[in-house]
């Protein structure tokens, strides 16, 4: 008979009982019966069950299996037999002893001290499993959660900033809306026919506005529609397919996005998943370099590089894009192999000469060379240059080799300034200069006012004059528009400045790089344009990009009236709308002092090596 049916007898609840061991005369008989039932039942096994030694050494307790003589050969003999039957019998005496005995500890056990001794026993097991780390998603470490500060923000005292933040919620929750009734589950929105979208970067793995999403609805404290989200993610979200991924992308939204909700709301589900996903992402690095493929095939684990990439070569903005998300991965796995892998990439890169002082976006992971000399602080190298400044200050500021990689390259001749005074960042290809600056490329105001405090000697004030006049040019690429939405790309060349002169660069797909800078250069200088320039793009992004099934990007900034692209990007929602949120929010929201954005705007915390920094408490 199981211990747990015979725990009725050890509690009275309709009375006070004089001590733990006493009993009324009826139920000392009944306890009587009990053992007595328990001891037929023992023995009876021994002569009518088959192989009832094991039996009885696996059913009852933690008793050790009994070793049995099942060898029936001709070597067998009646002596032999006879023995083994003899050290049978004393096995099993002994073991049914024994479990005598536990079940008249247990009987005499109150309920609170039965309770105690299963907490101990999970703990033990608790303990154990971090010794032995992390397996696989479904057995990792024993981590005790602390929630950095910030998650959420006071409202703004200012009662126009308040306002204006809470019409940025609503923009966040139409957004969101939409998807859900009209797209729920795909990756993306078609907000203009009104159903569900998805490109090639994320194979057949689903539902990347909802991951992209998690982190926006909680910091807006949309808790009902977080809560929806992390349902679908514990039940729907599947990496088990047989498809071809962009490893970088679905880097900074899946795996990103995971580790930003788990760090913001303590759910296990998110560490989890996000540690799956990050194993079926590592034989991306089998190469012989060790730079990764840019596209992996989740199921074969078989890789490949874009065929338009400089002779099959990895990108640096995609390869450079891995390491804040994997040194996470690392810490919440017990894994050192994800913070081995985007470290051994720091290795190859600094064996290599930079030219220009910059790292070329092209690189063989076969032979470790240099591809095309194409070298651009915008597409296809911005993140990499931002993930060496956000490593140093997501390790706390002691990881002086990205700080080093980082401030040695910023400072390049690919900085210029216009004929009328505007400062942009060229692109330099094959030693020629290209006038021409992408709407990626303005995060980099952001990011110089991010690292201008840290930056060697007295070049912190050069640095955010540097970052302000970025901000400020790609300001103006917006007020040159007829939609004053900004183009992908704007020239500097043939009398023109800051205008999109070629009809594949007029577009614009709810990008948030302008939009990002204008946040940091508002933390850093709380100068009121920049609030000013942010509520004019929500304006714009309301008068001509919001339909009525969500919000859909522009094939031509400079028409008259907008012509739509029909695709609500998962990144409008996790960036573009979270910066404008964070825009009109107090800096206590996100401090930067404890938390760094990955690429994808997903807030990650600050690693702190002195393992007792109490702020880093959970809020209640």
């Amino acid at each position: 008979m199981p211990v747990a049916t015979l725990l009725p007898f050890t509690a009275t609840p309709n009375r006070k009982s004089a001590s733990p061991t006493s009993f009324r005369l009826t139920e000392k008989f009944i306890l009587l019966l009990v053992f007595s039932a328990f001891i037929t039942l023992c023995f009876g096994a021994i002569f009518f069950l088959p192989d009832s030694s094991k039996l009885l050494s696996g059913v009852f307790f933690h008793s050790s299996a009994v070793e049995t003589n099942t060898h029936t050969g001709p070597d067998s003999s009646d002596a032999g037999s006879a023995g083994n039957d003899d050290r049978l019998l004393a096995k099993i005496k002994k073991d049914h002893e024994k479990a005598l005995l536990e079940a008249k500890d247990t009987l005499q056990k109150l309920p609170d001290v039965i309770q105690n001794d299963i907490l101990a026993d999970k703990a033990k097991v608790t303990k154990e499993s971090m010794g032995k780390g992390a397996k696989d998603g479904n057995n990792l470490p024993f981590i005790e959660y602390h929630r950095p500060p910030g998650a959420t923000g006071l409202e703004p005292q200012d009662p126009e900033t308040r306002e204006r933040r809470a019409k940025i919620k609503e923009m966040m929750k139409h957004a969101w809306d939409s998807y859900k009734q009209y797209a729920w589950g795909s990756n993306e929105l078609r907000p203009v026919s009104k159903h569900g979208h998805s490109s090639n970067l994320f194979g057949s793995i689903k539902g990347a506005t909802i991951v992209d999403a998690l982190d926006t609805l909680y910091i807006m404290e949309m808790f009902e529609e977080f809560d929806a989200a992390t349902d679908w993610v514990e039940k729907s979200l599947d990496f088990n397919v047989n498809a071809e991924v962009s490893v970088f992308e679905v880097n900074i939204r899946f795996v990103g996005g995971l580790l930003s909700a788990y760090y913001l709301s303590g759910k296990e589900v998110f560490r989890r998943k996000a540690v799956e996903l990050g194993e079926k992402l590592l034989p991306a690095f089998k190469t012989p370099t060790g730079i990764p493929w840019a596209l992996l095939n989740l199921k074969s684990g078989i890789g490949r590089n874009w065929p338009w990439a400089s002779g099959g070569s990895s990108i640096l903005a995609e390869y450079g894009t891995l390491h804040l998300e994997f040194m996470h991965l690392s810490r919440l796995s017990g894994n050192s192999e994800f913070a081995q892998k985007v470290m051994n990439i720091r290795k190859v890169l600094n064996r290599l000469e930079k030219p220009q002082g910059l790292y070329p976006n092209y690189l063989n992971p076969n032979s470790g060379q240099w591809g095309q000399h194409h070298v651009s602080v915008g597409g296809l190298g911005d993140s990499f240059y931002e993930y060496l400044l956000k490593a140093w200050l997501m390790s706390d500021k002691t990881d002086e080799e990205g700080k080093k990689m980082y401030y040695d390259a910023i400072e390049t001749n690919l900085m210029r300034k216009s004929t009328n005074g505007l400062t942009y960042i060229a692109e330099w290809k094959g030693g020629l200069l290209e006038h021409k600056m992408g709407h990626l490329t303005c995060f980099a105001g952001g990011m110089i006012a991010l690292g201008a405090d840290g930056a060697p000697g007295d070049k912190t004030g050069h640095q955010m004059e540097q970052a302000a006049e970025i901000a400020r040019t790609c300001h103006e690429s917006y007020a040159r528009t007829t939609l004053k939405l900004g183009p992908e790309a704007f020239r500097f060349d043939g009398g023109v400045e800051a205008i999109a002169t070629r009809q594949n660069e007029k577009y614009f797909i709810l990008r948030p790089e302008v939009i990002e800078t204008y946040m940091y250069m508002w933390r850093f200088t709380h100068d009121p344009k920049y609030r000013e320039w942010g509520w004019e793009a929500v304006q714009a992004l309301e008068q001509h990009c919001r339909v009525d099934g969500g919000y859909s990007g522009i094939r031509d900034v400079y028409a008259s009236s907008p012509n739509y692209d029909d695709v609500q990007q998962s990144f409008y929602l996790a960036e573009t709308l979270k910066y404008l949120y964070l825009l009109f929010s107090e800096d206590d929201h996100l401090p930067f002092e404890h938390w760094v954005f990955n690429t994808e705007a997903h807030p990650l915390p600050v690693i702190r090596k002195d393992k007792t920094d109490r702020p880093n408490e959970v809020e209640n």
